[in-house]
Protein backbone atom coordinates (compact mmCIF):
# COMPACT_ATOMS: atom_id res chain seq x y z
CA UNK A 1 0.00 0.00 0.00
CA UNK A 2 1.46 3.13 -1.00
CA UNK A 3 2.10 6.81 1.38
CA UNK A 4 -0.78 8.06 -0.33
CA UNK A 5 -3.28 5.13 0.25
CA UNK A 6 -2.52 4.78 3.60
CA UNK A 7 -3.08 8.44 4.57
CA UNK A 8 -6.67 7.99 2.47
CA UNK A 9 -7.70 5.09 4.20
CA UNK A 10 -6.77 6.58 7.85
CA UNK A 11 -8.84 9.76 7.49
CA UNK A 12 -11.63 7.54 5.45
CA UNK A 13 -11.77 5.84 9.12
CA UNK A 14 -11.74 8.50 11.09
CA UNK A 15 -14.84 10.42 8.99
CA UNK A 16 -16.59 6.73 8.76
CA UNK A 17 -16.05 5.96 12.89
CA UNK A 18 -17.57 9.70 13.44
CA UNK A 19 -20.53 9.15 11.02
CA UNK A 20 -21.62 5.97 12.50
CA UNK A 21 -21.67 7.65 15.52
CA UNK A 22 -23.96 10.72 14.30
CA UNK A 23 -26.10 7.89 12.04
CA UNK A 24 -26.02 5.19 14.18
CA UNK A 25 -25.37 3.12 11.34
CA UNK A 26 -22.95 0.13 11.82
CA UNK A 27 -20.30 0.12 9.42
CA UNK A 28 -17.47 -2.72 8.24
CA UNK A 29 -14.16 -1.44 8.71
CA UNK A 30 -10.85 -3.47 7.21
CA UNK A 31 -9.35 -4.95 9.90
CA UNK A 32 -6.44 -3.55 11.95
CA UNK A 33 -3.02 -3.80 10.33
CA UNK A 34 0.65 -3.68 11.75
CA UNK A 35 3.53 -2.53 9.24
CA UNK A 36 3.97 -5.63 7.21
CA UNK A 37 7.97 -5.33 7.24
CA UNK A 38 9.16 -2.95 10.01
CA UNK A 39 8.38 -2.99 13.52
CA UNK A 40 6.70 -0.59 16.46
CA UNK A 41 7.27 -0.44 20.17
CA UNK A 42 5.11 0.78 21.83
CA UNK A 43 5.18 1.77 25.72
CA UNK A 44 3.06 3.00 28.50
CA UNK A 45 5.31 6.49 28.99
CA UNK A 46 7.94 6.73 31.67
CA UNK A 47 9.89 4.43 28.77
CA UNK A 48 12.78 2.27 30.78
CA UNK A 49 16.40 1.22 29.54
CA UNK A 50 15.30 -1.74 28.65
CA UNK A 51 12.85 -0.82 25.64
CA UNK A 52 15.48 1.57 24.77
CA UNK A 53 17.45 -0.80 24.27
CA UNK A 54 14.66 -3.04 22.86
CA UNK A 55 14.32 -0.16 20.07
CA UNK A 56 18.06 -0.24 19.43
CA UNK A 57 18.97 -3.75 18.96
CA UNK A 58 15.81 -4.24 16.67
CA UNK A 59 17.00 -1.39 14.36
CA UNK A 60 20.35 -3.10 13.58
CA UNK A 61 22.36 -2.87 16.92
CA UNK A 62 25.64 -1.55 16.38
CA UNK A 63 24.81 -0.83 13.14
CA UNK A 64 21.76 0.66 13.81
CA UNK A 65 20.57 4.70 13.11
CA UNK A 66 18.27 5.79 15.00
CA UNK A 67 16.61 9.40 14.77
CA UNK A 68 14.86 11.14 17.83
CA UNK A 69 11.64 13.60 16.85
CA UNK A 70 11.13 15.43 20.16
CA UNK A 71 8.12 17.53 19.26
CA UNK A 72 5.92 16.31 21.90
CA UNK A 73 8.33 17.82 24.48
CA UNK A 74 9.54 20.82 22.52
CA UNK A 75 7.17 24.00 23.62
CA UNK A 76 9.03 27.03 21.84
CA UNK A 77 11.69 27.07 19.59
CA UNK A 78 14.82 25.74 20.08
CA UNK A 79 18.50 25.57 18.25
CA UNK A 80 19.28 22.49 16.79
CA UNK A 81 22.46 22.22 18.96
CA UNK A 82 20.59 22.08 22.00
CA UNK A 83 17.72 19.50 21.12
CA UNK A 84 21.00 17.35 19.63
CA UNK A 85 22.14 17.23 23.32
CA UNK A 86 19.05 16.86 25.05
CA UNK A 87 17.78 14.03 23.26
CA UNK A 88 20.72 12.30 21.63
CA UNK A 89 23.87 13.43 24.18
CA UNK A 90 25.32 12.32 27.24
CA UNK A 91 22.36 12.90 29.27
CA UNK A 92 19.97 11.15 26.77
CA UNK A 93 18.48 7.46 26.80
CA UNK A 94 20.94 6.53 24.00
CA UNK A 95 23.60 8.17 25.42
CA UNK A 96 23.96 3.87 26.80
CA UNK A 97 24.69 3.51 22.86
CA UNK A 98 28.18 4.98 22.61
CA UNK A 99 28.45 3.81 18.66
CA UNK A 100 25.06 3.87 17.58
CA UNK A 101 24.69 7.60 15.58
CA UNK A 102 21.98 9.51 16.96
CA UNK A 103 20.10 12.73 15.10
CA UNK A 104 17.51 14.95 16.37
CA UNK A 105 14.92 16.59 13.58
CA UNK A 106 12.72 19.21 14.55
CA UNK A 107 10.47 21.76 13.39
CA UNK A 108 6.76 22.40 13.73
CA UNK A 109 6.58 23.75 10.57
CA UNK A 110 4.54 21.56 8.01
CA UNK A 111 6.47 23.29 5.04
CA UNK A 112 9.86 22.58 6.23
CA UNK A 113 8.64 18.99 7.40
CA UNK A 114 7.89 18.33 3.60
CA UNK A 115 11.34 19.34 2.11
CA UNK A 116 14.08 16.86 1.06
CA UNK A 117 16.41 18.88 3.15
CA UNK A 118 14.44 17.94 6.49
CA UNK A 119 13.55 13.90 5.89
CA UNK A 120 17.20 13.16 4.75
CA UNK A 121 18.21 11.61 8.25
CA UNK A 122 15.20 9.54 7.72
CA UNK A 123 16.39 8.10 4.68
CA UNK A 124 19.51 6.42 6.17
CA UNK A 125 17.55 6.00 9.75
CA UNK A 126 16.93 2.57 11.16
CA UNK A 127 14.75 3.13 14.01
CA UNK A 128 12.80 6.70 15.02
CA UNK A 129 11.70 7.52 18.47
CA UNK A 130 8.74 9.61 18.67
CA UNK A 131 9.50 11.78 22.49
CA UNK A 132 6.46 12.17 24.66
CA UNK A 133 4.46 15.36 25.68
CA UNK A 134 1.55 15.91 23.26
CA UNK A 135 0.95 14.13 20.62
CA UNK A 136 -0.96 17.17 18.77
CA UNK A 137 1.71 18.85 18.67
CA UNK A 138 3.46 15.67 16.67
CA UNK A 139 0.28 15.63 14.71
CA UNK A 140 0.29 19.45 13.67
CA UNK A 141 3.59 18.74 12.68
CA UNK A 142 4.07 15.77 10.05
CA UNK A 143 0.56 14.81 9.65
CA UNK A 144 0.32 14.24 5.67
CA UNK A 145 4.14 15.78 4.94
CA UNK A 146 6.98 14.40 3.26
CA UNK A 147 8.30 13.30 6.78
CA UNK A 148 5.15 11.12 7.09
CA UNK A 149 6.17 9.30 3.83
CA UNK A 150 9.88 8.88 4.77
CA UNK A 151 8.69 7.14 7.87
CA UNK A 152 6.35 4.62 6.22
CA UNK A 153 9.47 4.05 3.97
CA UNK A 154 11.38 3.31 6.61
CA UNK A 155 9.15 0.66 7.84
CA UNK A 156 8.87 -0.41 4.41
CA UNK A 157 12.86 -0.76 5.00
CA UNK A 158 12.53 -3.31 7.82
CA UNK A 159 12.85 -0.36 10.74
CA UNK A 160 11.42 0.27 13.85
CA UNK A 161 9.56 3.60 15.12
CA UNK A 162 9.09 3.66 18.96
CA UNK A 163 7.51 6.23 21.42
CA UNK A 164 6.32 6.34 25.14
CA UNK A 165 3.17 8.28 26.24
CA UNK A 166 2.42 10.91 23.75
CA UNK A 167 4.72 9.02 21.43
CA UNK A 168 2.92 6.19 21.35
CA UNK A 169 -0.64 7.37 20.75
CA UNK A 170 0.71 9.40 18.19
CA UNK A 171 1.42 5.59 16.11
CA UNK A 172 -2.40 4.98 15.69
CA UNK A 173 -4.90 5.89 13.09
CA UNK A 174 -7.02 7.50 15.64
CA UNK A 175 -5.77 9.50 18.43
CA UNK A 176 -7.28 9.62 21.86
CA UNK A 177 -6.37 12.65 24.32
CA UNK A 178 -5.14 14.97 21.51
CA UNK A 179 -7.19 18.42 22.27
CA UNK A 180 -4.82 21.46 21.69
CA UNK A 181 -7.33 24.21 22.63
CA UNK A 182 -7.36 23.68 25.28
CA UNK A 183 -4.59 21.88 25.63
CA UNK A 184 -6.10 19.40 28.38
CA UNK A 185 -5.17 15.75 28.25
CA UNK A 186 -8.31 14.39 29.92
CA UNK A 187 -10.82 14.95 26.73
CA UNK A 188 -10.90 11.44 25.15
CA UNK A 189 -11.83 12.70 21.92
CA UNK A 190 -11.03 16.29 20.36
CA UNK A 191 -12.39 17.40 17.06
CA UNK A 192 -9.39 18.03 14.69
CA UNK A 193 -7.35 16.29 16.44
CA UNK A 194 -8.21 12.85 16.06
CA UNK A 195 -6.22 11.39 13.61
CA UNK A 196 -2.63 10.12 14.01
CA UNK A 197 0.09 8.87 11.91
CA UNK A 198 -1.62 5.74 11.42
CA UNK A 199 1.23 2.88 11.64
CA UNK A 200 -1.86 0.68 12.95
CA UNK A 201 -4.85 1.31 10.77
CA UNK A 202 -7.97 1.02 12.93
CA UNK A 203 -6.64 1.13 16.18
CA UNK A 204 -5.64 3.90 19.08
CA UNK A 205 -3.59 3.62 22.08
CA UNK A 206 -3.87 5.41 25.23
CA UNK A 207 -0.76 5.29 28.16
CA UNK A 208 -0.24 5.53 31.69
CA UNK A 209 -3.21 4.02 32.34
CA UNK A 210 -2.45 2.54 35.78
CA UNK A 211 -0.90 5.20 37.96
CA UNK A 212 -3.37 7.54 36.25
CA UNK A 213 -6.21 5.81 36.52
CA UNK A 214 -7.58 5.93 33.13
CA UNK A 215 -9.01 2.15 33.24
CA UNK A 216 -12.33 3.21 32.06
CA UNK A 217 -11.49 6.48 30.04
CA UNK A 218 -11.38 4.62 26.83
CA UNK A 219 -15.49 3.92 27.41
CA UNK A 220 -16.41 7.01 25.87
CA UNK A 221 -14.07 6.22 22.21
CA UNK A 222 -15.57 2.84 21.54
CA UNK A 223 -19.23 3.79 22.40
CA UNK A 224 -18.56 6.64 19.87
CA UNK A 225 -16.30 4.22 17.41
CA UNK A 226 -17.21 0.46 18.20
CA UNK A 227 -14.93 -0.69 15.22
CA UNK A 228 -12.30 0.65 16.79
CA UNK A 229 -9.72 -1.47 18.21
CA UNK A 230 -8.14 0.07 21.64
CA UNK A 231 -5.55 -0.33 23.73
CA UNK A 232 -4.35 1.32 27.27
CA UNK A 233 -1.28 0.34 28.43
CA UNK A 234 0.41 0.30 31.74
CA UNK A 235 3.21 2.95 32.77
CA UNK A 236 6.46 1.55 31.45
CA UNK A 237 5.03 -1.22 29.71
CA UNK A 238 5.16 -2.06 26.38
CA UNK A 239 4.03 -4.07 22.93
CA UNK A 240 5.76 -4.64 19.67
CA UNK A 241 3.93 -4.96 17.10
CA UNK A 242 5.24 -6.41 13.37
CA UNK A 243 2.71 -7.06 10.11
CA UNK A 244 -0.67 -8.51 12.48
CA UNK A 245 0.67 -9.52 15.61
CA UNK A 246 1.24 -7.39 18.68
CA UNK A 247 3.03 -9.02 21.57
CA UNK A 248 3.30 -7.86 25.04
CA UNK A 249 7.12 -6.98 26.26
CA UNK A 250 5.44 -6.49 29.39
CA UNK A 251 6.36 -5.75 32.79
CA UNK A 252 2.91 -5.31 33.51
CA UNK A 253 -0.51 -4.78 31.98
CA UNK A 254 -2.22 -4.11 28.43
CA UNK A 255 -5.73 -3.07 27.97
CA UNK A 256 -7.64 -4.33 24.92
CA UNK A 257 -10.84 -2.16 24.27
CA UNK A 258 -13.27 -4.20 20.87
CA UNK A 259 -16.31 -3.54 21.46
CA UNK A 260 -17.14 -6.54 23.59
CA UNK A 261 -18.24 -7.34 26.83
CA UNK A 262 -15.85 -8.95 28.88
CA UNK A 263 -17.68 -10.24 32.08
CA UNK A 264 -19.45 -7.00 32.58
CA UNK A 265 -15.95 -4.28 31.56
CA UNK A 266 -15.69 -3.08 27.91
CA UNK A 267 -11.80 -4.31 27.84
CA UNK A 268 -9.66 -7.39 28.84
CA UNK A 269 -5.90 -7.45 29.90
CA UNK A 270 -2.94 -8.70 28.06
CA UNK A 271 0.16 -9.58 29.98
CA UNK A 272 3.58 -10.56 29.37
CA UNK A 273 4.36 -12.78 26.93
CA UNK A 274 0.62 -13.09 25.39
CA UNK A 275 -0.05 -11.84 22.03
CA UNK A 276 -3.00 -10.41 20.07
CA UNK A 277 -3.97 -11.11 15.95
CA UNK A 278 -4.57 -7.41 15.30
CA UNK A 279 -6.98 -9.18 11.78
CA UNK A 280 -8.99 -11.64 13.69
CA UNK A 281 -9.05 -9.84 17.34
CA UNK A 282 -8.18 -12.68 18.71
CA UNK A 283 -5.91 -13.37 21.77
CA UNK A 284 -3.14 -16.09 22.41
CA UNK A 285 -2.35 -15.97 26.69
CA UNK A 286 0.58 -17.73 28.09
CA UNK A 287 0.95 -19.20 31.41
CA UNK A 288 1.20 -16.05 33.94
CA UNK A 289 1.44 -18.62 37.56
CA UNK A 290 2.39 -15.25 39.23
CA UNK A 291 -0.61 -13.00 38.08
CA UNK A 292 -4.24 -13.41 38.14
CA UNK A 293 -5.96 -15.18 35.21
CA UNK A 294 -6.45 -13.19 32.44
CA UNK A 295 -9.95 -12.16 31.79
Amino acid sequence: MTFGNRTILTRLLSIACMAAALTGVAHAYPPSHGPAKGYLLITGGATEPRDYERLVKMAGGDKANIVVIPNGSVTKPTEQAALQEQYCGAKSPFAAFPGVPCTVIYTNDPKVANTPAFVAPLKKATGVWFVGGRHWRIADAYLDTLTQKELFAMLDRGGVIGGGSAGATIQGSYMVRGSAVPDDNTIMMAPGHEIGLGFVTNATFDQHVDVRHRENDMAVVIKAHPDLLCFGLDQATSITVHGDTVLVNGPKRVAVWDGKDHDGKGYYYLRTGDKLNLVNRVPTFVPHPDEPAAK
